[in-house]
């Protein structure tokens, strides 16, 4: 590992963090070193080491550079987010070169980096040969362009990667739609011409401005033409996507109406979620070690030990800043979450700092509930892929997350514990009722065991005694068979 200034060198415990000051970043002053280093990355590089290994891969990668700003938090965090944005870059199909980190108090308003920075970065790109910079952080239009300017490669930023990696995953018709919507809103305000064609027309009579006869006069540039036909495109997209809500609130409403409670899986992208559903229903739905490769939701049904239906729907992972145009764009599918009855908040127990998923998670939860009248369903928190996480950690997590149970979907330990937990915390049926049903009227036993809680059952001479406690539409239907106490 290379660094910008001198210093000691990391200790095993220790990232590389040479004239950084381990204590509380938020001080009033950062020092002289820290604002002027930039500050390499290290274990980001996914080069080819085996040319071998060229076979697999179809495409030639892009070859990018990471930068990110450390404004905040420690420096194990900064690298933390580093190493994620590199996840996100080689699930995007990129070539991940190298990595850099700049300390600053806030991003610079017009280059991100800084203008001096900048400068050094290009000698990176040279240097490792690379054709795209990636930027870890929402980089404004005019950040945008003054880095492409300068830099002379293409810049994109963290939220453009993982529109891009949800373009890459997205299946259905619906999800299509959701992610070509966040992609629209979020080039919109970004759209600028390359070329003076494609800018601006020159007005008036003027003899050498312009681009020459056939250019001047009134006109609309290329540009407000673009910028007209997505907006027309976006208008369109928002009446499909309402269109195949009012499907899924249609199944939402069946599901309500048979008094199915509907338990919801969300969580951090790659924390499991998928497996979990599989483990838990057998559903085989796509699992695969890659951020984000469930976009469209997959609902299956499951029985609580004690015969009680309930419905799980594994949904789209979250991740960290994730962009505000897609949890806009995603906002139909999920309410799923919002509207359950029961959450599993899924963590990731191998993860570095699991702390931060959860914080996440809530996060997005809390963007996607704001202004609705009804509550967050109950939250349960579930620590998966135990089997690959060290004890020490473990050990730590059983104390910060002392409610959470601790599961893997790969082995299978802790599934009856999360099972059992599931069946205690969704909602009971509230009539209790006993009747004495014929022969003939074997449908509603059945559904006395389908929908309701059975607990007793006895068969005489006329009929089967059942008690049990239902829902009021089934206590409805057994009125006429109901004992009198």
């Amino acid at each position: 590992m290379t660094t910008s200034a001198t210093g000691p060198g990391p200790t095993e415990h220790e990232p590389d963090l040479v004239g950084l000051d381990l204590e509380d970043p938020s001080r009033g002053e950062l020092e002289l070193e820290e604002r002027t280093a930039l500050r390499r990355v290290a274990g980001l590089s996914t080069e080819l080491t085996d040319v071998t290994e060229v076979e697999y891969r179809q495409l030639r990668l892009e070859r990018v550079v990471l930068v990110g700003v450390w404004t905040e938090g420690s420096a194990a965090e900064a690298d933390a987010s580093m190493a994620e944005l590199a996840l996100l870059a080689d699930t995007a199909g990129s070539e991940v070169l190298d990595g850099l980190v700049q300390r600053r108090e806030r991003p610079d308003p017009a280059t991100y980096i800084g203008s001096g920075k900048v400068l050094e970065l290009r000698e990176v790109v040279l240097a490792t040969g690379a054709d795209t910079v990636i930027c870890d952080g929402e980089l404004s239009p005019g950040q945008l362009r003054q880095l492409e300017d300068k830099l002379t490669v293409k810049v994109i930023d963290r939220t453009a990667l993982i529109l891009d990696i949800f373009a890459q995953h997205a299946r259905s018709r619906e999800g299509r739609a959701q992610v070509e919507l966040a992609q629209l809103n979020y080039f919109l305000p970004r759209l600028r011409g390359w070329g003076e064609s494609l800018s601006r027309q020159a007005g008036g009579a003027g003899g050498g401005a312009g681009g020459g006869v056939g250019t001047r006069g009134p006109g609309e540039t290329k540009i407000e033409t673009d910028r007209r036909r997505i907006r027309r495109r976006i208008t369109k997209l928002r009446r499909e996507i309402a269109a195949m809500c009012t499907v899924r609130d249609t199944k939402r409403s069946s599901r309500r109406r048979n008094e199915v409670p509907n338990v919801a899986i969300a969580g951090y992208t790659n924390s499991g979620k998928s497996s979990l559903l599989n483990a838990l229903t057998g559903a085989g739905v796509l699992v695969q070690d890659a951020l984000f490769a469930t976009l469209d939701p997959a609902t299956r049904r499951a029985s609580t030990p004690d015969g009680r239906d309930y419905t799980l729907t594994d949904t789209v992972g979250f991740v960290r800043h994730l962009p505000h145009q897609l949890v806009e764009a995603f906002r139909s599918t999920l309410e799923e979450v919002a509207d359950a009855d029961l959450l599993l908040h899924v963590v990731d127990g191998a993860d570095r700092m699991p702390e931060r998923q959860v914080n996440a998670v809530r996060e997005v939860l809390t963007e996607i509930t704001e202004g609705r009248s009804e509550p967050m369903p109950r939250e349960l928190l579930v620590v998966n892929k135990v089997d690959v996480a060290d004890e020490l950690s473990l050990a730590r997590l059983r104390g910060v997350l002392p409610d959470a149970l601790f599961v893997s979907a790969r082995t299978g330990a802790g599934l009856d514990a999360l099972v059992e937990c599931v069946a205690t915390l969704l909602p009971r049926p509230e009539v209790e009722v006993e009747a004495v049903l014929p022969w003939t009227e074997g449908a509603l036993v059945a559904r006395m065991h389908s929908e309701g809680e059975v607990i007793d059952t006895d068969h005489t001479e006329v009929g089967t005694r059942v008690r049990a406690r239902v829902r009021p539409d089934l206590a409805g239907a057994l009125a006429g068979f109901r004992v009198d106490d």
